[in-house]
């Protein structure tokens, strides 16, 4: 006997729920799995293509995971510790710029900037403020950063998790899909194969836009002179998953940084405005519409509300399951508006006489 719709409605929230609690409760212990997931996802259609040309599935992944290991390496030893050291930097030279920007706009504009306006005081207040919480704001954020993600997750469990979810990847794809419910199989895969075109755009996709955009920005702003401009870089290439928000971030910044770095220097500040502008141009018509497409189907301010929200429910878990979660929102939430629109409910007796 089949089960009612309100029965299956009320086992699928009870499961619903216990996933929920699930992540509330075990928060950072899953963190290592959730990362190995996501790179295995990431990397599932290298290792496709490479079965395609021949290889088995066992080489494939070790082909992979031994380039994806020399790359990490290669990271950790050559761009960390200089990114580490720039944004150490980078805060301590804050308090001064702040100082250098209200001694020039109190030269500049004095009628607004007198000593007892709120202005003056207010900019007082942030170069203070930072002069004397920049250094306990980076030890925190480190700290947080090392007690989150410890030296034996990074360097042994996640590459570990990594391996083997990328190795058995489409056995339990084909595992997940023989234990469906059979009655509502075909619309799952239906909805699932959207939510996966929708991931594969946007995170394989936007993933790879901000690796090439970061590049391009360090790279071209260390090579103008900027003093941080690995740290602009990786700063605004990690943002532009979310639409002109880490060009205007980072751009602010290195103008910013340019600004007091090579003030009368025109044409080095020129340069690094005319970065940030090529920047959105090769972004706006070769990276995004090649890589991404334009039906990802993931709007910036539902991308950021996920984020908001389940950043502050699940932490830094629930930052990385976020964009999954959102996606798959969207695709049911269409799915959904496209069988009310079908509907009696919405069409109402309307919908009967045109049948």
């Amino acid at each position: 006997m089949a089960l009612s719709t309100k029965e299956q409605v009320g086992y699928w929230g009870v499961a619903l729920a216990v996933s929920s609690l699930a992540l509330w409760y075990l928060g950072d212990v899953i963190l290592p799995f959730v990362l190995g997931g996501a790179i295995a996802y990431f990397l599932d259609p290298v290792a496709d293509r490479l079965e395609a040309w021949g290889f088995s599935r066992v080489f494939a992944t070790a082909i992979i995971t031994i380039v994806a290991v020399f790359t990490f390496v290669m990271l950790v030893l050559l761009v960390v510790p200089s990114l580490i050291n720039q944004s150490a930097a980078l805060l301590q030279v804050m308090p001064q710029a702040f100082e250098d920007l209200w001694a020039f706009l109190i030269q500049r504009f004095p009628q607004i900037l007198d000593e007892t306006s709120t202005l003056n005081q207010s900019l007082q207040q942030i170069g203070q403020t930072i002069e004397s919480k920049g250094g306990e704001l980076l030890n925190a954020v480190f700290s947080s950063a090392l007690s989150i993600i410890n030296v034996v997750m990074l360097f042994v469990i996640v590459p570990v998790v990594a391996f083997y979810l990328l190795l058995d990847w489409d056995r339990m794809v084909a595992k997940v899909d023989d234990m469906l419910p059979r009655d509502h199989a075909p619309v799952i895969r239906q909805l699932a194969k959207q939510i996966d075109g929708t991931l594969a755009s946007f995170i394989r996709g936007m993933g790879t836009v901000c690796l090439v955009l970061g590049t391009y920005y360090a790279v071209a702003l260390m090579l103008v002179g900027l003093q941080f401009g690995l740290v602009v870089g990786f700063v605004a290439g990690a943002l532009t998953f979310i639409p002109y928000i880490g060009a205007l971030f980072g751009g602010v910044l290195a103008i910013g940084l340019a600004l007091f770095q090579f003030w009368g220097d025109w044409l080095s500040i020129g340069l690094v405005a005319g970065i940030f502008v090529l920047g959105q141009v090769i972004e706006g018509n070769v990276l995004t519409p090649k890589m991404v497409g334009s039906s990802v189907g993931l709007h910036p301010v539902w991308l950021i509300f996920a984020l908001s929200v389940f950043g502050s429910l699940f932490g830094f878990v629930g930052m990385l399951v976020a964009v999954p979660v959102a996606a798959s929102i969207g695709v049911v939430a269409r799915f959904g508006m496209d069988n009310y629109k079908g509907g009696r409910l919405y069409q109402g007796h309307a919908g009967k006489r045109d049948e």
